[in-house]
């Protein structure tokens, strides 16, 4: 897996020139300049046909439900019926094992210095909740222009983590709006980048993995200005692929929490716009490895509209507080071919949210 993530985002970030993609129409040539790299082949792996699934069921008021059984749930793969393999219910009664862990990353990139002042205070409130004694196991990561900065393991002594929190400055950032297309091109490779570090060490690791990434997210880098070429649209399709397959291998649910709150009403919803499952080459856009898109893919949520981050925070891992986890097996598909996953609950009022999909290997 880790050599298929690599890959995929070599194959994004190795042809990405942003002063060649924002050309007017009518520019093509400038963009033919933009290679992808082939994919290097794989090693197979012989759990690659089951597909593991974290699923959080709630009610109408957004409650999460405990104690239900594997008869109560669907799964439909492509809209037909799979049988679940195996079955475990976590709640307050049953902890998961391996523990669920929470992993909370500071964005130094695509915020300002202002906005990560303000959003460290909050997660300082976090961290010193019930006294600083923590229902999971949490890490810290400082990801910055300079480097991704992983403070130690995972705790659930939140003071402790604290005295480590307070040891990290946070880095003046060194994008400008001078650089790149206003450093747009920079801050995307960078989140990627950052991604691959976080995918490729959480895959080591087993268990369910939340990352909760305060941030805005990157920049999209979509729209009419962008022009496309075909050898670009692979590149991307191959980066998509990967990640997802990266991120699913390695069980990891993306969170975002958008700490500008009110202030990022305006443009705060445009990644909706992304959040169909790209199915061919010719369908994909930059936008589609967005933060908040990867998050809604990967079964997490998109918390914006409060600057309470700490509240958000709070909701985001309250996700981990009840769930299910389901295996089923996958069945036979074409190289990079989509499956839709979808997870009914066989009680009336309630629904589920996992991962909504994931490509043949």
């Amino acid at each position: 897996m880790n050599t298929l993530f690599r890959t995929g985002l070599v194959l994004c970030l190795s042809w990405l020139s942003l002063s060649s993609l924002a050309q007017q129409k009518g520019s093509a040539a400038a963009t033919e300049q933009l290679q992808a790299v082939p994919p290097a082949n794989e090693a197979v792996n012989p759990n690659d046909h089951l597909l593991k699934l974290d699923v959080v069921v709630s009610d109408r008021t957004g409650k999460a439900v405990p104690g239900l059984q594997a008869k109560d749930f669907v799964v439909l793969d492509n809209k037909k019926p799979q049988k679940v393999i195996s079955f475990a219910a976590t709640d307050s009664s049953v902890q998961a094992q391996p523990p669920v862990k929470i992993l909370l990353v500071v964005d130094e990139v695509n915020t300002s210095y202002t906005t990560v002042t303000y959003a460290r205070d909050e997660i300082k409130k976090f961290l010193m909740q019930n006294g600083g004694q923590l229902a999971h196991p949490v890490g810290l990561a400082f990801f910055s222009d300079s480097g991704t900065e992983i403070l130690n393991d995972s705790s659930r002594d939140g003071k402790a983590l604290l005295a480590s929190f307070d040891q990290h400055e946070t880095a003046l950032r060194s994008i400008r709006r001078s650089t790149g297309f206003y450093g747009a091109e920079e801050k995307f490779q960078l989140s990627l980048k950052m991604l691959n570090v976080l995918t490729e060490r959480e895959d080591q690791i087993p268990g369910r993995k939340m990352v909760v990434w305060v941030s805005p997210g990157w920049p999209l880098l979509s729209g009419p200005n962008i022009q496309l070429t075909d050898k670009n649209l692979k590149g991307i399709f191959s980066s998509i692929v990967a990640t997802s397959t990266g991120m699913r291998n390695a069980r990891m649910t993306l969170y975002s929490v958008d700490p500008l709150g009110v202030a990022d009403a305006g443009r705060g919803f445009y990644y909706e716009e992304f959040l169909k499952p790209v199915l061919v080459p010719n369908n994909s856009q930059l936008a589609d490895l967005s933060l908040q898109v990867l998050a809604i893919q990967t079964g997490g949520l998109v918390l914006r509209g409060s600057t309470d981050i700490t509240a958000q925070i709070r909701r985001a891992v309250s996700d981990a507080d009840a769930f299910y986890t389901l295996t089923v097996e996958m069945p036979p598909a074409e190289p990079n071919e989509y499956h839709a996953i979808d997870v009914k609950v066989e009680q009336p009022g309630l629904t589920a949210r996992t991962r909504r999909g994931y490509y043949g290997q």
